[in-house]
């Protein structure tokens, strides 16, 4: 009997405890202020911060480890450094016309020179990037994040 109690117990204090979780979600929305368009949120930017190094750990060692074991023991060395190579040279590229490209203008393929080599990436373009939803994190670790996925 004590067996069928605990999780039962467990099941009560949970379906007795959301409505008062639910409550004070509710007030604590109410009193929080409406956020502005263009407020920079320091969560937000941590979050794009790791996922851009998520995503470099996974190309830089991650592929060149796998490319490295199709490979001779001895060439391995070779093949990480090719790996770290393609990887700085696309980060240029990215730099210097990718971002362009990929997020400016309104070209049927791809969009105009209005950002190459990142002209419009000023201190002043730190709202965010994009629609209002996309608000939170500074423009410059969005090139970044996406600069990943070029790679």
């Amino acid at each position: 009997m004590n067996k069928l109690l605990s999780p039962l117990g467990v099941i009560l204090l949970l379906a007795l405890s959301t409505p008062f979780a639910l409550a004070q979600d509710a007030a604590a929305a109410s009193d929080a202020p409406a956020a502005a368009a263009g407020v920079l949120d320091s969560g937000d930017t941590a979050w794009m911060l790791t996922a851009t190094l998520l995503v470099l750990l996974m190309t830089i060692p991650g592929l060149s480890l796998f490319y490295g074991g199709l490979v001779r023991s001895k060439n391995v060395l070779s093949v990480l450094m090719q790996c770290f190579f393609i990887t700085a040279v696309m980060s240029i590229l990215w730099v210097v016309c990718g971002y362009s490209f990929a997020y400016s203008g309104d070209g049927l393929l791809f969009g105009d020179f209005k950002n190459l080599f990142l002209g419009n990436l000023t201190p002043d373009s730190l709202e965010g990037v994009g629609d209002d939803d996309l608000n939170g994190f500074p423009e410059s670790v969005f090139v970044t994040f996406q600069m990943t996925f070029f790679i």
